[in-house]
């Protein structure tokens, strides 16, 4: 039998040290919202892949969709022979985004590459070249994501001269005292004229960033000068949409209408899919040639993501996500009336994550305890994920259609990763 240990060994020889790991622990099978590896050993995922199957692993129609599609083919290029299942897909996300107006998509593979190919867009439609991103956002690793993430380490440095033009406001962040005002107060004072601004991106939840949620107020404000300076509104869904919040979308908890719309992680299932959905006059500005992919919305894909779309109406999973999170929040809350180390707990819909920190204080981020606990958690056979600005955030991304009784027991496992690396000093203050 193979070994994590062995695996890991040829990991470090073969695969280069820039791609990290959360746990050293090698995936053999998965079900649902349960993991085994190479062992045998069985782990209760709360990390879905980073948010990619909010429908769980390997979900019986998702994988019957795909096991279909085998059968039929599995590439031509769109851009060479079409397929319905294409289409379909199109034309279910257009139904699904806010607003009323016309919609189009277009599909692509990677999250990095919906966000190029909206700024692409956003562009050739306004004719202009700057544009306006968040501190604390993340938007991929490409060169142009880089540009636009709002984090110097460890997506920027080394990497050379970022995009031109891109520009970042604070995001508000009431924790740490980040108001709404104060992020806007500078916009086009200090760097650039609105006359010059493409686009403006935003997550309507932070997601690598640490999992705050921009206030309505902001979305609202953003929308007006949008509408005021002729600028794209791109609003980057990847880790949010696909029901993690409640909603279909994050940015539907505002009200506010975005031009361009960012997707990927659980849009198909675990398969590489990612779109950019948008109003129609914008997304057909480029012209014949000007967007595509060779494996862009493959066969497989597509399949998959209708599948998607079958079971999150069929299981309500918009529903389930405000029970989760609901669920989270309260024993995340129980939790931080005895551990000091929990400075706030944070939830939209089954987006949930805790800030760590020392001493109860917001300006003291403690990573080192946030590292401690994910291994914790590893070892008690439970996977979490790690986030934030200041590396401090622990971040709950169960799949939605994790039964209660694993949704229980990841939280039993949780806290006693939460004792083991934390639970002494508690213990130690209230002696004290």
């Amino acid at each position: 039998m193979t070994s994590n240990t062995e695996l890991h060994a040829r990991r470090q020889l073969a695969v280069p040290r820039g791609i990290t790991n959360s746990l050293a622990v090698y995936a053999e099978r998965a079900a649902n919202s349960e993991v085994w590896d190479v062992e045998g050993r069985r782990y209760i995922d709360f990390a879905s892949g980073i948010s990619v199957l909010n429908t769980g692993h390997v979900h019986p129609k998702v994988r019957a969709a795909i096991a279909r599609q085998l059968e039929k083919l599995t590439h031509t290029c769109f851009q060479v022979t079409p397929y319905e299942s294409y289409i379909a897909l199109a034309e279910a996300l257009n139904a699904l985004a806010p607003g009323a107006g016309a919609k189009k998509t277009i599909f692509l593979t990677t999250g990095a590459e919906a966000v190029e190919n909206a700024l692409k867009i956003a562009r050739f439609h306004t004719r202009r070249s700057a544009v306006i991103a968040f501190a604390g956002g993340f938007h991929g690793r490409t060169l142009a994501c880089i540009s636009l993430t709002g984090k110097v380490q460890p997506y920027k440095a080394g990497f050379g001269a970022m995009l031109p033009e891109i520009y970042h406001l604070p995001f508000p962040m009431p924790y740490h005292g980040i108001t709404v005002e104060q992020s806007l107060e500078q916009l086009f004072k200090a760097d650039v004229d609105p006359a010059r601004v493409a686009a403006i991106i935003i997550e309507p939840v932070l997601g690598e960033g640490g999992f705050y949620a921009a206030p309505p107020e902001l979305l609202r404000r953003l929308r007006s000068v949008c509408d005021a300076h002729g600028i794209v509104l791109i609003v980057d869904e990847i880790q949010s949409g696909f029901g993690r919040t409640g909603r279909m979308f994050a940015i539907e908890h505002s009200g506010v209408e975005p031009d361009l719309i960012t997707i990927a992680k659980s849009v198909a299932g675990g398969v590489p899919l990612s779109a950019v959905i948008g109003k129609a006059n914008i997304m057909d500005a480029p012209g014949p040639g000007g967007l595509g992919g060779t494996f862009a919305g493959s066969p497989l894909a597509c399949a998959a993501g209708l599948a998607v779309l079958e079971v999150m109406r069929e299981e309500q999973l918009l529903a389930r996500a405000q029970d989760i999170g609901r669920f989270m929040s309260s024993r995340l809350k129980g939790l931080a009336v005895s551990f000091p180390c929990i400075g706030e707990v944070r939830a939209l819909g089954a987006m949930v994550a805790l800030e760590l920190v020392k001493n109860g204080k917001a300006d003291a981020p403690d990573a080192e305890l946030t590292r401690a606990l994910v291994q914790a958690a590893g070892r008690h056979g439970l996977i979490i994920l790690s986030c934030g600005v200041y590396s401090n955030v622990i971040r709950f991304l169960a799949p939605l259609t994790i039964p209660d009784a694993l949704l229980k027991e990841g939280f039993r496992l949780f806290e006693l990763a939460l004792e083991e690396v934390a639970g002494g000093g508690v213990k130690a203050k209230a002696a004290g």
